[in-house]
């Protein structure tokens, strides 16, 4: 059995669902649609590792195995990407595979962007005070102005 998900960005769905109805759905495998915020192959990598897989990864193309199940990711030129299952999956093992994916990449995202933060602090004239994680995950920087610029 094999299931293809096409992940796209969220403003693209609505408009795809109902391409997708419009298709009638004829064929050998099974496609969701699904709404992601995926666009940097790295950070999807990253993501994939966490939810377990082992991953091989090119420019437009990462490879993901799991215990019975392997997934290959495209990206077509408009920059949606697509995932194929292959093996010990169905459609809804597909979907909760993507679900765990996009909550992992979500945190790989904050964790650039709060990378980034720190890092441009100081050419921005700000010191770093304090940060905090919640309970939720979110993130929590406190900085301080190092020094004005006065023109």
């Amino acid at each position: 059995m094999s299931v293809s998900l096409i992940l796209i960005p969220a403003a693209l769905a609505a408009a795809a669902v109902i391409q997708a109805r419009a298709g009638g759905g004829g064929g050998a495998s099974t496609v969701c649609t699904v709404s992601t915020r995926m666009r940097d192959s790295v950070l999807l990598s990253a993501a994939l590792r966490e939810t377990g897989a082992v991953v091989t990864a090119g420019d437009d193309v990462v490879d993901a195995a799991w215990q019975g199940v392997e997934s290959r990711f495209t990206r077509g030129a408009d920059g949606i990407w697509t995932a194929h299952f292959r093996g010990d999956v169905d459609e809804s093992r597909a979907v909760e595979i993507v679900r765990r994916l996009d909550v992992a990449y979500g945190r790989q995202v904050q964790a650039a962007v709060v990378e980034r933060l720190r890092d441009r602090a100081l050419a921005a004239g700000l010191r770093l005070e304090s940060e905090t994680v919640a309970d939720d995950a979110a993130v929590r920087l406190v900085f301080a102005v190092e020094r004005e610029d006065r023109a």
